[in-house]
């Protein structure tokens, strides 16, 4: 690393911390509860409804105790509201993410947000959040979204801190809040449905409108003083919102393309939306057109005579006026594609048209009371439209909304508590999402679960690694996913606390400990805000920071899993080091705060009842077995079958043109079960080829001491050394990978054993052999062995203690730990001696759900216990 870039490195590293402490101290400053702080668009000037709100209650008498501070960002530094506002005895302005930031959004007693803050963010005890959000939702919003709950993570989490949410009409409130963003159940905040406090700016006297006509003139914005305004309001293009598409190009050629179509007294102005405004300033050919970010939306739609858009919630703000609406949609059918709508074609106040000329043809009609005049083709959608999403739309919204909030008066207004439904609310922690063994039982458990009478909230560090994202597409698309983005706030006075509590063990204790969580109750809140659950689960109960942070939520119970004999566990090394001896400790540590203490078998429970008896009461130690999910395994395996199909598909592969043949075989079975046949034959031929009398053995496992390997290969030499038409393929990745390697050379047996390595679909390799074998030290719930039972494979596995929570009396062939009985074990199989009676995987999973359920049960109504 060069000088310069170290000095840079460090630098920023000062910075990230400077900025830390300073929210840390103002963390902990008192909340002024007369100090009122307004954001929009991150900082993207003074807009939307807080800027409605400020400008209601900056000329209220009233309230004229209150100071006011603005979130602007280093673009909008400049604009001219600062200049208005400059000699304002108590309106200030802040930089957005600057240290006056942090410290005016700490310290305000009331704080208003169209968007979201930035997840650093942490609402105090004694603020009220009211989060207005920017329009009625024509596209998909939230979990109806194609990214779903993790593309909409902040803003869910804003959603959960904010005391009231503001909705324009009951749609909002419902298929909004409720639905798309699924609040129901778990928020205890309130929605007020009184209109948009942003609409009330729309309501314009003729000399207001003369002055915002004048106000734009004077921007450069090239305007006739009598000319009717045609405004062209479409909404942002892209993938997420964070990174929307550059089409402002485009947009200019629409709209001269329509100005050229047009009566001279007919003049289009363009106004885009807040996430494409940074492109469209910096075109000069928009100058004329463009209407500038700080002269608010609804002034200018209180001026407009015509409203031209496509998918903006800017015409639901619109139908307020009555005036006419047209929406110029020429990739509709894509959008839907990508996005969705939540209106039907038909539904829409106003005609749909693909093409500028089109769109010309009837603004000249409108208003002629014929022909294609919106008011006649379209009078009746439109007043359905007004009904359902503006009836409250009168230019007394922010006044009702003062009253609510800041009197705290709700008497004859519509300010309810969000919906629930009676289902027990489950909170559960994933783990660290990497394709394992406890990632897939917790994933088999949302499987199992019964969604209709739990509600269950998923909660695991986001992150856009492709393993991450490949397991978050499998959790089961009822659960409310909730993934933890940002860091968790810790000055450098409480760093060593926080360091205590994670890699002290179990010796930490008193100030420390309490300083420690008191810092994760603050994480909490960071995390979930307001929410609510009934049962918090740490699913994956290896980590000690997100026990000391799921003990934060107020539940009636907290439970943590133990998929493994933990102290084993603690005490196991890898060259020489215990890599998990400090943090198996801490979590030790955590147990006393935890209701129930859970291992995936009763054998297991025992084991660790004993082994642990120190860290928690025997009383809180339970079990519940782990699930599985048969289908996929075996789905996996061998595909969808489908033999009629299959067969008649080879009367129609032309033979010789492989072209051909690949489009005509994914015609008949569609290019996902394609795809996922040519990798099953793909990985049986790397690893597991069909040979004449062969027999193979095969283990899935984690290359670590506790699964002894080492023993497993010293076994098969034996049985291999009696008979050598056997084989031996190893799944799994780990630190001994490279011994193992070297071990299987020094046997001779680098023909005959196979380390595959990690394997992304292991259960075809499992399919393809004929035993299984298990060689472990000690096990928790050993999984692998339930995979094999429903690939119909005869497992022999080493005698560990909770080896009966998967071999049942009558099941496989259990054997001493030592290479000479595994040995003799392996041969047995072989000769067909051991017992393999079919596996019911249904009646094993509504057991084991049941042992969930037992789990929950001292603090739930036992329905189906």
């Amino acid at each position: 690393m060069s000088r310069v870039t170290a000095v840079v490195k460090s630098l920023s590293k000062a910075r990230t911390k400077g900025s830390q402490e300073w929210r840390a101290f103002w963390q902990e400053q008192p909340v002024d509860a007369n100090r009122v702080f307004y954001e929009s668009f991150a900082g993207n000037g003074m807009l939307c409804n807080p800027e409605a709100m400020f400008r209601a209650l900056i000329d209220n008498p009233e309230f004229a105790h209150l100071t006011h501070v603005w979130s602007l960002s280093e673009q909008m530094w400049s604009s001219a509201v600062r200049t208005e506002f400059a000699r304002h005895p108590r309106v200030t302005f802040v930089r957005y993410k600057s240290p006056q930031y942090w410290q005016a959004l700490s310290t305000a007693g009331y704080i208003f947000n169209n968007a979201t803050f930035p997840p650093e963010f942490t609402k105090r005890d004694g603020q009220v959040y009211v989060n207005t959000w920017h329009g009625t939702p024509l596209k998909t919003m939230g979990y109806d979204e194609p990214e779903g709950g993790p593309g909409a993570r902040n803003v869910i989490r804003n959603f959960l801190a904010a005391d009231y949410l503001l909705a324009a009409n009951p749609f909002m409130a419902e298929r909004m809040y409720e639905d798309a963003y699924r609040l129901t159940n778990i928020h205890p905040g309130r929605i007020i449905t009184e209109g948009s406090p942003r609409v009330d700016r729309q309501f314009l006297s003729d000399s207001d409108r003369d002055e915002v006509r004048s106000r734009l003139i004077a921007t450069g914005v090239s305007l006739g003083h009598h000319q009717k305004v045609v405004l062209y309001a479409p909404t942002w293009r892209g993938e997420t919102f964070q990174n929307p598409s550059n089409d402002v190009v485009l947009l200019a050629e629409r709209v001269r393309d329509l100005k050229r179509r047009l009566p001279a007294d007919q003049q289009v102005l363009l106004r885009v939306h807040q996430q494409v405004y940074a492109f469209a300033v910096e075109d000069p050919d928009l100058a004329d057109i463009l209407v500038p970010n700080e002269i608010p939306s609804n002034e200018v739609l209180g001026l407009t005579d015509v409203l031209v858009t496509d998918y903006s919630s800017i015409f639901f703000d619109f139908l307020a006026t009555g005036r006419p609406i047209i929406f110029l949609a020429p990739d509709m059918r894509a959008y839907d594609g990508y996005r969705g709508r939540y209106l039907d074609r038909a539904d829409l106040p106003g005609p749909v048209v693909e093409k500028v000329g089109e769109l010309a043809r009837i603004l000249v009609a409108a208003g002629s009371g014929e022909g294609d005049d919106p008011a006649i083709t379209h009078r009746s959608a439109y007043d359905r439209a007004r009904e359902r999403f503006a009836a409250r739309e009168d230019g007394g919204a922010s006044e009702r909304i003062i009253d609510i909030v800041l009197r705290e008066n709700t008497e004859g207004h519509d300010v309810r508590p969000l919906r629930t439904d009676g289902r027990t609310r489950l909170l559960i922690y994933l783990g660290g999402m990497r394709p394992n063994g406890i990632t897939s039982s917790a994933l088999n458990l949302l499987n199992n679960i019964d969604h209709d009478r739990f509600d269950v909230s998923v909660l695991y560090q986001y992150s856009s690694s492709r393993e991450v994202l490949a397991t978050q597409a499998k959790i089961h698309p009822r659960v409310r996913v909730l993934p933890r983005i940002g860091a968790m706030l810790w000055s450098l006075r409480s760093e060593k606390e926080r360091t205590k509590a994670l890699q002290g063990g179990e010796g930490v204790q008193g100030e420390p400990l309490e300083r420690a969580q008191r810092m994760f109750a603050l994480e909490w809140r960071r995390c979930f805000g307001l929410a609510e659950f009934d049962h918090i689960v740490d699913f994956s109960g290896y980590a000690a920071f997100w026990a000391l942070l799921l003990r934060q939520g107020r539940a009636t119970s907290h439970s943590i899993w133990l998929h493994n004999d933990l102290k084993a566990d603690q005490m196991r090394e890898v060259d020489g080091y215990r890599p998990h001896e400090a943090n198996l400790g801490s979590v030790f540590n955590t147990y006393a705060g935890f209701d129930h203490l859970v291992s995936v078998s009763e054998p297991l429970m025992e084991i660790n009842r004993e082994n642990l008896a120190g860290a928690a009461p025997a009383s809180r130690h339970t079990f519940a077995r782990n699930t599985i999910d048969a289908d996929y395994i075996t789905r996996m395996a061998f595909g969808d079958r489908d033999d009629d199909r299959a067969g008649s598909t080879s009367e129609m592969v032309p033979a010789g043109d492989l072209s051909l043949a690949v489009r005509t075989l994914s015609t008949v079975h569609g290019m996902d079960r394609l795809e996922g046949a040519v990798q099953r034959y793909h990985t049986v031929s790397d690893v597991i080829p069909p040979m004449d009398g062969v027999r193979t053995f095969v283990t899935v496992g984690r290359l670590s001491p506790e699964k002894n390997h080492e023993r497993l290969i010293r076994a098969f030499d034996l049985v291999h050394q009696e008979d050598p038409r056997t084989r031996l393929v190893i799944i799994g990745g780990g630190p001994l990978e490279g011994y193992l390697v070297e071990l299987t050379r020094d046997l001779g047996l680098s023909d005959a054993v196979t380390i595959a390595g990690q394997q992304s679909n292991p259960h075809v390799i499992l399919s393809k052999a004929d035993v299984f074998v298990l060689s472990s030290d000690y096990e928790g719930q050993p999984m692998v062995i339930l995979e094999a039972r429903v690939l119909g494979l005869p497992v022999v596995a080493t005698k560990f203690a909770s080896v009966g929570g998967a071999l049942p009396p009558g099941v496989g062939h259990v054997v001493e730990r030592d290479e000479v009985a595994l040995a003799a074990g392996m041969q047995a199989a072989l000769r067909g001696e051991v017992a393999n009676p079919s596996f019911d995987a249904v009646a094993y999973n509504a057991e084991a759900t049941q042992d969930f359920y037992r789990v929950l049960a001292p603090a739930t109504d036992r329905q189906g216990a």
